[in-house]
């Protein structure tokens, strides 16, 4: 026995203690390598619960002996061995779970979370009176809550987040079944209907989560101190209250994804110990009070996806210059100049000021902004260069400018931002050669400087960009030889060249190089044929996390087509048949061009999703599997040199006007000839809008008077020589 427990009996005998005795014996004598005996009632009720689950890991096979300590995640009283902790999160654990817990009488902790347990909640949980703690969270539970429930008066937490078929409207008794609950998590499922009055009452309540649900109604107000209030992505109507009950308190409010309309009363910054606030995607609307100035406490502003106009509120993070990491104005209608204060938020770590009204420069004191990772002003009405100062945010990850009124040519400085994975600057105005110096961006992953006047010949600068996953240079000035390189990043997904003056040839070099290319079971989940027609090839979402420690974990999503696009340039001989083996591709253009000779055949191409080949002098029959490419929704092969016979059995009808121009062609009609005009119809209007004005970039010829002359000439001659002399006249 130690020094500690002899001290203790005989402390104990002189003060005739016999409480302080069994209790210091209790703490202090007892030895922590003695088994402790599991109560045969809760053995055996345990015993029962193993065998009406699944088990498919075998986590609970160790249950077994009467020792406690042998029986994974379960803590036992002291005192007779009772079990109260059952902790079995994570198991992989399914089927009747209520049988045998429902048994153990003095639980206080029950955690099942993160299991496959499915149907109904168990009403006979109310007959473990004693727990203190109940989480279900993460399984697939379904149903209402069991009115029964109402008995388990001892509750402090009651967390069932993550089980989308519960359903029902919220029981009047959730305010007042247990004077001590004070974390309620009921996110992410299915409940409908308003707020029930007792839990707005309910004193006690300091943690509130009821995202992600149906919730309706005007947002309430709390009368309760609470500290963590998520009631966002509900139907919430009304406008905002003051939560003048929760000053002092109130650290989380997430308010987002409802309809709640209205301004943004000044009474919101009272609460002056908030860290996150989200107000995003709502009806709020009018001009940000001057008088709404937050604490030095705030970590996260959201304020994005909403009507809210006039200029950007200057002193709203006034006071959080210290600490502020996320500022998200982004989706609005605000007005004016960028206002200089923004850069003195010296913690910012994410500015979002997209798709507003904005105009005047970047301000020159962006690169005050030294922990700033991303920036993302685009769709505004911003002029004037990339201030050189950028280069201060030293750290910056994603930098997004695209669809403004930007000038000016790209720095060479700018190699300073060496850590940069994102760079859209595209629908801009600017000008000028890719310095060489930019070969130091070596973490690029997704480039897009579309839609410029970009110009000069391609330097090897972009070749040690090596992690390039889409690559755009489309709708500029470039010109010569498209560079051998073009294929050689291993982690392409996608190359658009096209609306540009490079001349020359394909390259023919090896294709094998890209794995997203080259393996159509590497297709992303996010990539749906919708883009085709949504007038974009390509979306990035920033992803922002708050971990506990409220510091930022950020990444991005990249939703874009495997493809290439060399389309509208004077690009001319035959196309690699190489290409034409690129199982994952998923999209291939290479239309308004002068290219010549056969297509191959394209059966190994499962992928495929829009294939146009159109405006050139390609010739031979068209590939007569192409029908076969189940996933085909887009196809162009008008105005080439092609011939033969298209037979009703292939299947192309379902491609109309995808031959027109072809003077050598027959489609089979319905009476199993060829038709009296052998020249298939013009592609339909509808065919022709998604072509062009979308994501399949079409180089236009400048002059109708061009355009006409070309139609008529290759429907007579569909030469090689031909193209020569038209390619003379645009010159």
């Amino acid at each position: 026995m130690n020094t500690t427990c002899v001290f203790s009996l005989y402390f104990s005998r002189v003060m005739g203690l016999r409480f302080l005795l069994r209790l210091l014996l209790v703490l202090l004598c007892l030895d922590p390598s003695q088994s402790l005996d599991l109560d045969p009632s809760d053995r055996a009720s345990l015993l029962l619960f193993r065998s009406s689950v699944q088990d498919p890991d075998r986590r609970l096979s160790a249950w077994s002996g009467s020792d406690c300590a042998n029986w994974t995640r379960v803590s036992c009283s002291v005192i007779g061995g009772r079990v109260v902790s059952l902790n079995l999160t994570d198991m992989n654990l399914s089927g009747d779970m209520g049988r045998g817990l429902c048994r153990l009488s003095s639980l206080e902790s029950l955690d099942l979370s993160r299991n496959r347990f499915s149907g109904s909640l168990p009403p006979c949980f109310s007959a473990m009176y004693n727990l203190t703690i109940l989480n279900l969270g993460y399984n697939h539970f379904g149903g209402n809550l069991p009115d029964s429930w109402s008995r388990l008066g001892n509750l402090r937490e009651l967390i069932l987040t993550s089980n989308r078929e519960l359903r029902g409207m919220l029981p009047s008794w959730l305010g007042n079944f247990s004077e001590r609950l004070e974390k309620l998590d009921l996110s992410l499922n299915s409940f409908e209907g308003a707020v029930p009055a007792s839990l707005l009452l309910l004193k006690s309540l300091k943690h509130l989560d009821c995202s992600s649900n149906n919730l309706s109604g005007d947002l309430p107000d709390f009368t309760q101190s609470l500290e963590f209030l998520h009631l966002g992505s509900n139907l919430f109507t009304g406008t905002l209250p003051c939560f003048w009950e929760s000053f002092g308190k109130l650290r989380f409010l997430n308010l987002a994804n409802n309809a709640i309309m209205g301004g943004i009363p000044s009474c919101i910054a009272s609460l002056e110990w908030l860290t996150h606030l989200n107000l995003s995607n709502n009806q709020l609307r009018y001009e940000v009070s001057p008088g709404l100035v937050f604490s030095e406490t705030l970590i996260v502003l959201d304020l994005s996806f909403n009507q809210l106009d006039g200029p950007l509120p200057s002193r709203i993070a006034k006071g959080a210059e210290k600490g502020l990491l996320l500022l998200d104005l982004s989706h609005n209608q605000f007005s004016g100049e960028i206002p200089p204060q923004i850069t003195e938020l010296k913690s910012l770590q994410v500015l979002l000021l997209s798709h507003n009204l904005l105009s005047g420069e970047i301000p020159a004191r962006i690169g005050n902004l030294t922990y700033l990772q991303v920036i993302d002003l685009s769709q505004n009405a911003l002029s004037g260069p990339i201030p050189l100062n950028i280069v201060g945010c030293f750290q910056l990850l994603v930098l997004i400018l695209n669809n403004n009124n930007l000038s000016g040519e790209i720095q060479p400085e700018l190699d300073a931002l060496n850590s940069l994975k994102v760079l859209d600057i595209s629908s801009n105005m600017l000008s000028g050669e890719i310095p060489q110096t930019l070969a130091g961006w070596k973490s690029l992953e997704v480039v897009d400087l579309s839609s410029n006047n970009f110009s000069g010949s391609l330097n090897d600068a972009i070749t040690k960009w090596s992690n390039l996953k889409y690559l755009s240079l489309a709708r500029n000035r470039f010109g010569g030889n498209v560079p051998s390189w073009i294929f050689s990043f291993e982690a392409i997904w996608k190359i658009d060249f096209s609306g540009n003056n490079f001349s020359g040839n394909i390259p023919d070099g090896n294709f094998n190089t890209s794995y997203f290319f080259n393996n159509s079971d590497a297709r992303r989940p996010l990539i749906n044929n919708q883009l085709l027609v949504a007038g974009s090839d390509k979306t990035i979402k920033v992803i922002v996390a708050v971990s506990n420690g409220n510091e930022l974990k950020l990444g991005y999503e990249l939703n874009a087509f495997v493809g290439i696009d060399l389309s509208g340039n004077m690009l001319h001989g035959v196309i690699p048949v190489g290409i034409f083996s690129l199982q994952g591709l998923e999209y291939l253009n290479f239309s308004y061009n002068f290219l010549s000779g056969r297509v191959p055949a394209l059966e190994v191409m499962h992928s495929l999703v829009a294939l146009d080949l159109s405006h050139n002098s390609l010739s031979g029959p068209v590939p007569d599997n192409v029908s076969s490419l189940h996933n085909l929704t887009l196809l162009n092969l008008s105005y080439n040199c092609f011939s033969g016979l298209i037979s009703q059995q292939q299947g192309y009808g379902r491609f109309p006007g995808a031959f027109a121009g072809n003077p050598k062609l027959c489609v089979e009609s319905t009476d199993g000839e060829c038709g009296k005009d052998s020249d298939p119809a013009y592609p339909s209007e509808t065919f022709e809008k998604e072509m062009i004005e979308g994501p399949i970039s079409l180089w236009v010829f400048s002059l109708s008077a061009i355009i006409t002359f070309y139609f008529s000439v290759i429907s007579l001659f569909c030469s090689s020589r031909t193209r020569r002399y038209i390619l003379e006249i645009k010159i």
